[in-house]
């Protein structure tokens, strides 16, 4: 009986993985038009939108209206100092209402959570101008508070005139006085600054924006030793002349990225949030994007969605898959001495199928170790997410289980792995995966059972996978999905 369950489950898996889905959508409501970077307060994610108010999310995956932003106007961004929250907004500017004379305003908030007796905005202060005439609209704000100096920065304009850069001062929010404004791009619009191993990076948005599927956002980046400029893209580009380095552009059904902003969420883990002008499975609406935000060679990298599906999950420290911890069973095929020359046909080997081996496995609670990988059925992982069971910044929960069956890789309390019969949805089922900055991931359980804060699953030695802290510095703590 047990086989004829599994070799059902088999079937069904494989019809799942040939339609592989990207999970790269937030879920609930998260329809917006222009996010600010997303902020964290009091364990809640926050973005502001043009309009005014905002989506505001408790784990970061599921997102809905809530959060709160007067002053209306268009494109806000958003930045911690301290132990309060300066939001930056434009008022007109862009060619909205016909004309290019525009404001940027900042203000300051000591909570974003609207339910706070802290979340009590301050009157907003211009802090950059524009005329109908002038070439450069002050219209999407971008803030930087740079790490390195403390100096506070804001860029600002659109494709209809230069970007701009002004000094802003973190204490008051306000514009250093006597500080004129410096053109450092031009042909784009929602620009955002961000400092990584001593270079100033200018996110940009190309393209056209507001036409729903015919939009034409695509997300650009120079850099430079300089908050200043010149930025220059990977081939020497300046973007004062239209330069830039792609970074993201459309797909998955999805146009018009735009509005970058950078989240760091741990040591060798970033993201990425944006909006796509329209998402073609959701009526081509406005909506809120996050995906991991990787580096190589010096240049910001988008990630792609991570995929349901069968993978081999590959140790990174050395290269030996995660596989149930059972017998190995021999294939019986002819083999054929290589010192003997022979006319005979060439015939395919089929691979070994659940079927011939599951009936040797266990029935009950399995190991599970690292080894040589053969492609083996025990050794291949079917990833599929848990609508139900939430996620986190950018992503959901996953289950993990031996491809065709329901045998499901689970945390156990001396803070090891094991493969459960059943899956339940049981938190120590549910897994955290997402990608490092180096384009290798992380899994984490989102609960071991008697323990409290996080664990990684991680390598150590030649053949044990366990739970332990993760350290990016480690290739113990990194895997790769890999379908091969």
């Amino acid at each position: 009986m047990r086989i004829s369950i599994e070799r059902t489950i088999a079937a069904i898996c494989t019809l799942m993985a040939g339609m592989a889905i990207p999970t790269s959508a937030q879920v609930g409501r998260p329809f917006i038009h222009d996010p600010s970077t997303i902020m964290e307060c009091d364990g809640k994610y926050y973005t502001f939108g043009t309009g005014g108010g905002g989506l505001v999310s408790a784990d970061g995956w599921t997102w809905n209206k809530g959060a709160v932003r007067p002053g209306g106007g268009a494109a806000p961004d958003a930045v911690k100092i301290g132990d309060r929250y300066l939001v930056a907004y434009s008022a007109t500017g862009g060619g909205l209402g016909g004309g290019h004379a525009g404001q940027v305003l900042t203000m300051w908030t000591k909570s974003l959570d609207p339910q706070s007796a802290d979340c009590e905005f301050s009157e907003p202060v211009v802090v950059a101008e524009s005329l109908d005439d002038e070439d450069c609209d002050a219209i999407d704000a971008g803030l930087l508070l740079d790490p390195v100096t403390g100096r506070l920065w804001l860029s600002y304009g659109t494709y209809f005139g230069f970007i701009r850069l002004v000094e802003l001062d973190p204490a008051t929010g306000r514009r250093v006085e006597g500080n004129e404004p410096v053109d450092i791009a031009i042909d784009c619009e929602a620009t955002d600054l961000i400092y990584r191993d001593g270079w100033y990076y200018l996110l940009g948005t190309h393209g056209t924006c507001c036409d729903g599927a015919n939009s034409t956002y695509n997300i650009v980046v120079g850099r430079s030793r300089d908050v200043r400029g010149p930025y220059l893209d990977n081939i020497g580009r300046d973007m004062l002349k239209g330069g830039g380095k792609m970074l993201l552009s459309a797909g998955h059904r999805k146009t018009g990225p735009g509005h970058f902003g950078r989240f760091v969420e741990d040591d060798g883990v970033e993201k990425m949030s944006f909006h796509y002008e329209a998402d073609l499975d959701r009526g081509g609406r406005s909506v809120l994007a996050i995906l991991p935000l990787l580096w190589e060679n010096g240049w910001p990298v988008a990630g792609e969605p991570l995929r349901e599906g069968g993978y081999e999950i590959e140790s990174q420290r050395h290269g030996y898959a995660l596989e149930l911890a059972v017998d190995f069973v021999r294939m019986e095929t002819p083999r054929h001495p290589f010192w003997i020359d022979d006319d005979e046909p060439l015939t395919s080997v089929p691979s070994q199928t659940l079927a011939e081996v599951a009936h040797t496995w266990p029935a009950g609670v399995a190991g599970v170790r690292l080894g040589d990988y053969m492609f083996r059925p025990h050794q291949r992982w079917s990833l599929q997410a848990v609508p139900e069971a939430g996620g986190y910044l950018g992503g959901p929960y996953y289950k993990i289980t031996i491809e065709g069956t329901s045998r499901a890789l689970a945390a156990s309390s001396d803070a090891s792995v094991v493969a459960v019969p059943e899956f339940t949805g049981a938190d120590e089922q549910l897994w955290r995966v997402e990608q490092l900055i180096d384009g290798t991931y992380r899994i984490m359980p989102k609960k071991v059972p008697g323990h409290d804060g996080e664990f990684a699953l991680i390598s150590i030695a030649d053949s044990t996978p366990a739970l332990g802290r993760f350290d990016f510095s480690s290739d113990n703590s990194k895997w790769k999905f890999r379908d091969r």
